[in-house]
């Protein structure tokens, strides 16, 4: 099996849901690609290659040659410490060893470097640190590293702007002028005379040539790129055959038509009417479309520039016994950082000294200030709110949990969500569909359409002309492409404000589909913090006999009840004596020899399946249990000698939680290995639907799949329950692959660790609710972006074949559909949830 690795690039100039599947189908066809996603919203595109096949050149060269751009960052560098050319060179290498760095030059005499780079695949962190492990010294110039990808979005938005204004300084005097003569507002004898149409002609043609040309590249690229070589036509006809020829094809023959054709009679080889402005109006007003469409595209990010803008710039570490301020990204692991009062804390770390609260509401969406003390973690970009804290760095750069968080956004961002597979398969075929389309209407209209009175001022071409324009410049397979990618990205954006973490958008649509949620009881429901309640003995033995042979054996036990006996005789005093042959036996308990004694501390189910007597103890055991604590029974040479109850809380806001998940019509089930009079008890206390008790870590996944297979209690009853499983993301691993949704809870730390595709950072239950109703309005507005697309498509191409539609109409409502389906997009990000 070769290796595989996985790369992200930036891509700068794609426009529709065809350039989209225009560089897919370009970087498939690269020897050694295994899977190539690119998505149109975030602009970014996802390659699997083999290593050993094909490099990074080869992919950007592909997607350059498919007539797109990759966003490249500049750092321009100080180096300290150079003493000959050797050691320029010495440094080129190292920085050309960098995955992500295209160009590196190091020049001896002014010590400088500047290097060329792919910022989504190395920071100028990474490259400065390779340049103190060559033995230099590296200073950044012009302060800040910047946002590259914002940058490249800054420089689409300032040119489609620019295009615009000139599109409008000569579009606009134009159609005035044209309107003034076809609606004799002008002198008549203006319309006998030549130079009204070579005015019209010189204003039309910078429009056509200048702020159209793009579409004339585009089209001449996608027809290319239908091809392997460059025969223009054999490559146009492929590109139709096999849908990669896109909006630019559309845009570039509708207003070719009219402008070459005005040619035409402006030559006097035809008679008939001009259309320069209708030439000029489609070019200007898709552009304005466009320039709208790129602002409102740039704030579907906003929600990964927020958390960006989260991190600390400095921190103060102590080296060498002195306190300094260094970047953030030169902290290490193992460093002593200081945060006063009022700071942010830089990167991920362990308290080792002071006390404070911190907010760390911007990453887990809490507001509740958090007690800090020494030996509690703290996390990067959170706010130290009161008092002085000394922290030891754990994690830093890319390993800290707000990194983390920002990769996992970023990659729910770009991956594809089922439901665009539709809006995928349409866009296929659509462009040259409509080009049929186009060709039937021109002849349906020149041959069949009815007669024109003698006195009309146009012929049955020119008709034909401008309702085939109409059809071509309508047609817009733009909104379809965006419908699915910009509420994604938005949704998964809010989801992140909201401490809500989707993995990818697959999991954002199906979780808001969940019928039934399940709950693992211990450390989701209640704090899986049990404690020691009741310890009844019998024969003889003292309460704190038995619990000192039985912390004994759950000395060092991972599991929580074990850990509740530890600590009690840790709290009475008890000394603890030393065990031999322990044994667990996974959802019974365990058992090992103390002081020459065979002891076993265990469940009900332990004691009947070893034969030990209960001596007595049964009401007692039923009695606890109805309490909604948790019998652990503990045998002495074979006898049960005493019971030890444990009770776990409940966690603040699980009724709450519960209750709100209710409310949105889910049923909620709990699972458990607790027996079942004890789990009863919680559920009656937060209002569980279904009770799933006595359960072996094993079985749980089992459980699950019998839910998924229940049918659905409603009038649609073939359908099944949409499951989600909410968990730890370790002990519950199975359970949460198996559901439908798994959903782990975090601590805000172990993001990257949890196995399921949603994540709440906070580990607070009412983030469940949230998540689910999250998903269900992501879903509900790219059903209404892909209506809207569909709708308009399915309704104006028939309107604009049967002649209802002007082409300068047409095209202001082709350059409105793509704005309102992003602005569509934005909107929820105003949603309260």
């Amino acid at each position: 099996m070769p290796e595989t690795k996985q790369l992200t690039l930036p891509v700068t100039g794609m426009t529709c849901a065809n350039c989209v599947a225009t560089i897919e189908r370009g970087l498939k066809k690269q020897t050694g690609v295994q899977a190539a996603v690119v998505n149109l919203s975030s602009e970014r595109a996802n390659v699997t290659f083999d290593p050993a096949a094909v490099g990074l050149p080869d992919l950007i060269a592909r997607v350059e040659r498919a007539g797109y751009g990759i966003a490249t960052g500049e750092a321009d560098l100080v180096i300290k410490r150079l003493s000959d050319d050797n050691d320029a060179r010495r440094l080129e290498k190292s920085l050309f060893k960098l995955e992500g760095v295209l160009e590196a030059q190091v020049l001896v005499t002014t010590e400088r470097a500047r290097v060329r780079y792919v910022p989504t695949i190395v920071s100028q962190a990474e490259i400065r640190a390779a340049v103190s492990r060559s033995g230099f010294e590296a200073v950044e110039l012009g302060g800040e590293a910047e946002d590259v990808e914002a940058k490249a979005r800054e420089v689409e938005i300032r040119q489609q702007k620019r295009l615009l204004v000139i599109g409008l300084i000569f579009t606009v005097p134009l159609f005035l002028f044209s309107m003034g003569l076809d609606f004799r507002l002008l002198p008549m004898m203006w319309m006998e005379q030549v130079w009204p149409v070579l005015l019209m002609f010189a204003m039309a043609t910078p429009v056509q040539f200048y702020v159209g040309g793009q579409y004339y590249v585009g089209a001449y690229k996608a027809l290319r790129n239908g091809s392997a070589n460059m025969d223009v036509l054999a490559g146009a006809y492929k590109a139709l055959r096999n849908g990669s020829a896109h909006m630019d094809v559309l845009i570039a023959m509708g207003s070719s038509v009219a402008y070459v054709y005005s040619i035409v009679v402006m030559l006097g080889l035809v008679s008939g009417h001009v259309y320069f402005e209708t030439a000029a109006v489609i070019i200007t007003l898709i552009r304005l479309g466009k320039f709208l469409e790129a602002r409102a595209k740039g704030r579907t990010s906003e929600a990964i520039k927020k958390l960006m803008g989260l991190r600390a710039r400095t921190a103060r570490v102590v080296r060498d016994g002195t306190e300094q301020e260094v970047p953030v990204d030169e902290v290490r692991v193992g460093d002593l950082v200081l945060v006063r009062p009022g700071e942010k804390i830089p990167v991920d770390g362990v308290v080792v000294d002071g006390r404070s609260a911190v907010d760390e509401s911007m990453l887990t969406g809490e507001s509740l200030p958090v007690e800090k003390g020494p030996g509690d973690p703290v996390i990067g970009a959170t706010l130290n709110k009161l008092g002085l804290l000394k922290f030891e760095a754990t994690k830093v750069g890319k390993e800290t949990a707000l990194a983390q968080i920002i990769r996992l956004v970023e990659e729910a961002q770009g991956s594809t969500a089922p439901i665009q597979k539709l809006a995928d398969q349409v866009s296929a075929w659509f462009v040259p569909a409509v080009i049929v389309l186009a060709l039937l209407t021109f002849t349906a209209w020149y041959f069949f359409g009815p007669g024109l009175p003698v006195t009309s001022d146009t012929t049955s071409f020119t008709r034909a002309l401008i309702n085939m324009v109409a059809v071509l410049v309508i047609a817009c397979p733009c909104a379809m492409g965006l419908a699915t990618p910009t509420a994604v990205m938005v949704g998964t954006g809010k989801g992140a404000e909201l401490g809500v973490l989707f993995r990818n958008s697959e999991a954002l649509e199906r979780a808001g589909r969940v019928s039934v949620v399940v709950l693992d009881k211990t450390g989701t429901i209640t704090k899986g913090q049990p404690a020691v309640t009741d310890i009844v003995t019998s024969g003889g033995t003292t309460s704190d006999e038995l619990l000192r042979l039985a912390a004994s054996v759950e000395k060092g036990s991972e599991h929580p009840l074990g850990e509740a006996i530890w600590a009690e005789a840790t709290t009475r005093s008890l000394p603890l004596a030393e065990l031999t042959g322990f044994q667990a036996e996974a959802g019974h308990g365990v058992a090992a020899e103390v002081d020459g004694h065979a002891v076993s501390v265990g469940n009900l189910r332990m004691m009947e399946t070893r034969g030990y007597p209960l001596n007595g103890l049964a009401p007692e055991v039923e009695r606890l249990q109805s309490e909604a604590k948790t019998a652990m029974l503990v045998a002495v040479d074979g006898s049960v000698s005493g019971v030890i109850a444990v009770a776990d809380t409940l966690k603040d806001g699980s009724v709450e939680a519960i209750a709100e998940l209710h409310r949105m019509g889910l049923r909620v089930a709990m699972i458990t290995g607790d027996n079942k009079k004890t789990a009863e008890a919680i559920a009656k206390q937060v209002g569980i639907d279904i009770v799933l008790a006595e359960v072996l870590p094993e079985g749980k996944s089992e459980e699950v799949k019998k839910l998924q297979g229940a049918r659905v209690a409603t009038h649609a009853s073939s359908l099944q329950n949409v499951v989600a499983m909410v968990g730890d993301g370790v002990n519950d691993a199975p359970a949460l692959a198996q559901a439908d949704v798994g959903i782990a809870i975090g601590t805000g730390t172990d993001v990257a660790m949890a196995a399921a595709p949603v994540t709440l950072i906070s580990g607070d239950l009412r983030g469940v609710a949230r998540a689910v109703s999250l998903s269900r309005k992501t879903l509900r507005t790219i059903k209404q972006n892909l209506f809207w697309a569909f709708f308009y498509n399915v309704v104006l191409i028939p309107a604009a074949a049967l002649g209802y539609l002007n082409p300068m109409l047409a095209a202001l409502a082709m350059a409105m559909s793509s704005v309102f389906v992003v602005s569509n997009s934005l909107q929820l990000r105003r949603v309260k949830i």
